[in-house]
């Protein structure tokens, strides 16, 4: 490829409203462009890389024997309303009618339809195991899209599905696909490691994630320094509450309108560690009340995702405002606490193992000094809220608790019968059978942003040569007034190309320093300088974009070195 018959978009400064490297990068670079919030085109460069993503993705996929198909993105609504997920999946499905009044939705995922498609085509176990797979385009309507095409509306995706006449089958594909995924990431030399995971919305029971080691906090992986296994900010289970003896009767502290609980912390000398946030969300429908208190210890932060779990927290969670509150409880926001409040609670389980807590007293400018449960209050339901962060200990206090921060490439699941509990297959003995399930994506977009996380410099991107738009990049210094740099350039790239190495002839008229910047910025591994100098002692210049190394060699030996270092 020339430049002259190229799309290159690049843009000589950072882009505004880029929060991390990879967003701001691709788009500097010409990788893509914004169309609105969360939708991007690919531009030539950036659909380049993800082809060859792509590729790396069905020749593992291939290897194991795994199908391709491609499955409708739209889909009608008849089909999630037998699993459950057309109101259960909530906001972020994208429903429309057509001109029928039939109503559909944009897929934000495929297990529906291709359960729809192994019930009605398949009919014997004896065509079982099946593992299939698509690549395809999938949308779910973020309610923030961020961080480019890592958070977005419409993305692309590789999902796969498999089926099983026996949970054994299902385990040893599992099994399979989780040795793929890593020969995948492995293949494209991202830093990553692996955690098991809440199913979420998805269902089943067992799961995987693959996470990619980033430095942007987009994500924090949760785990103990003694034992090293990640929690990913999951919920506890099965924690054993201690609880300390009371030692302070409760009083009830005035405090004047212009004051908040943090002016009374510094009035009183009390650690924040003392506090009980009391934060009010809004309940589901049918639950019998609107809204629902979340207690939460003063140095913490809720997780949103924990509480969205709970059985009566709308989904998405969404706080109440002023108004909701005064009517509701009637007193202002900065004086909530846990007595006498109108409204269910469910207490974090910190919170739960506090004493001689300080809370609001649900009066204006009051505040209760002294809580304690059971004496004062009965303990109320208790769930894991807390969003954990680095260096928390564990509720026992005998670990500490490490984060990483990362970016979700991959996810397996173990689906069970979730949704192939309506397939009806009969075995040998024309009995009818069980049919499990697995389900398999990777995020193509963030697997490829995960890469220049982790690959770049303040020039530009650093790709692997297997992932690169281009290996090789020619650039030959005033080849406009040069015959000789012309012809030696062209020469070098037409023996490239037809090695099937794919490389880029700068043959624009710019300056040196404009197309260095440009190469450097798309982060082509390998670059040819080409100039009347070097040729004068029948040699280019090679520099080795990763390393910054420059070196001479001959002409006449060029190709057979770059096939060696690109191979």
């Amino acid at each position: 490829m020339k430049t002259s018959k190229y799309l290159l978009l690049t843009l000589k400064t950072n882009p505004n409203n880029t929060e991390i490297k990879s967003h701001q990068l691709m788009l500097k670079s010409g990788m893509i462009y914004q169309l609105a919030s969360g939708l991007y085109t690919w531009l030539p460069t950036g659909l380049r890389v993800l082809q060859k993503a792509k590729k790396i993705i069905r020749k593992e996929m291939n290897k194991i024997g795994a199908l391709e198909i491609n499955m409708p993105l739209i889909q009608p609504a008849c089909l999630w309303e037998k699993s459950g997920r057309w109101t259960k999946y909530g906001t972020e499905l994208l429903k429309f009618k057509n001109r029928n009044e039939k109503s559909f939705l944009l897929g934000p995922t495929h297990e529906e339809v291709i359960t729809d498609l192994i019930n009605k085509q398949i009919s014997s176990y004896k065509e079982l195991p099946l593992n299939m797979y698509q690549i395809s385009t999938k949308f779910r309507d973020e309610i923030r899209p961020r961080y480019g095409i890592i958070r977005t509306r419409e993305f692309i995706m590789k999902d796969g599905y498999s089926f099983h006449s026996n949970q054994k089958s299902l385990q040893q594909t599992y099994e399979i696909m989780y040795q793929a995924y890593t020969n995948i990431f492995t293949t494209i030399g991202l830093k990553f490691f692996t955690i098991q995971a809440d199913n979420g919305t998805i269902g089943g029971n067992i799961s995987h994630e693959f996470q990619a080691i980033t430095k942007y906090n987009k994500n924090h992986i949760t785990y103990s320094i003694k034992s090293n296994d990640p929690s990913s900010n999951n919920p506890i289970k099965n924690t054993k509450l201690i609880s300390k003896n009371s030692k302070e009767i409760i009083r009830l502290i005035s405090a004047s309108k212009s004051q908040n609980i943090n002016d009374l912390i510094r009035k009183f000398n009390v650690p924040i560690t003392k506090i009980v946030k009391t934060l009010i969300v809004h309940a589901k429908k049918n639950t019998g009340f609107s809204l629902i208190a979340l207690l939460i210890r003063g140095d913490h932060q809720l997780n949103k995702k924990k509480a969205e779990k709970l059985p009566q927290i709308a989904v998405p969670l969404s706080f109440a405002n002023e108004q909701e509150i005064r009517l509701t409880i009637g007193t202002d926001p900065k004086s909530l606490g846990p007595i006498n409040l109108p409204i269910p609670l469910i207490a974090d389980y910190n919170v739960a193992t506090m004493n001689d807590f300080i809370a609001g007293a649900n009066i204006d400018d009051k505040y209760f000094f002294g809580i304690n449960w059971h004496r004062d209050l009965p303990l109320p339901q208790i769930a894991d809220l807390r969003k954990i962060v680095h260096n928390n200990h564990t509720l026992n206090g005998k670990k500490i608790l490490k984060t990483k921060k990362n970016i979700e490439i991959g996810h397996i699941f173990q689906l069970g019968d979730k949704y192939s509990n309506k397939i009806k297959i009969k075995d040998r003995n024309n009995n009818l059978l069980t049919i499990t399930m697995g389900c398999y994506g990777i995020g193509i977009g963030r697997m490829i942003a995960a890469n220049i996380e982790q690959n770049h410099d303040q020039q530009g991107i650093l790709w692997p040569d297997i992932l690169a738009p281009f290996n090789v990049a020619i650039i030959p210094i005033n080849m406009h007034k040069s015959t000789e740099v012309k012809q030696i350039s062209e020469n070098i790239y037409h023996q490239l190309s037809l090695l099937k190495i794919d490389v880029l002839l700068d043959d624009r008229k710019e300056s040196i320093g404009k197309m260095f910047a440009d190469i450097e910025l798309i982060g082509i591994p390998h670059i040819i300088i080409i100039s009347e100098r070097t040729l004068k002692q029948n040699e280019t210049e090679y520099k080795n974009r990763r390393s910054g190394k420059n070196q001479r060699i001959k002409i006449d030996t060029i190709i057979n070195y770059l096939v060696k270092v690109i191979t």
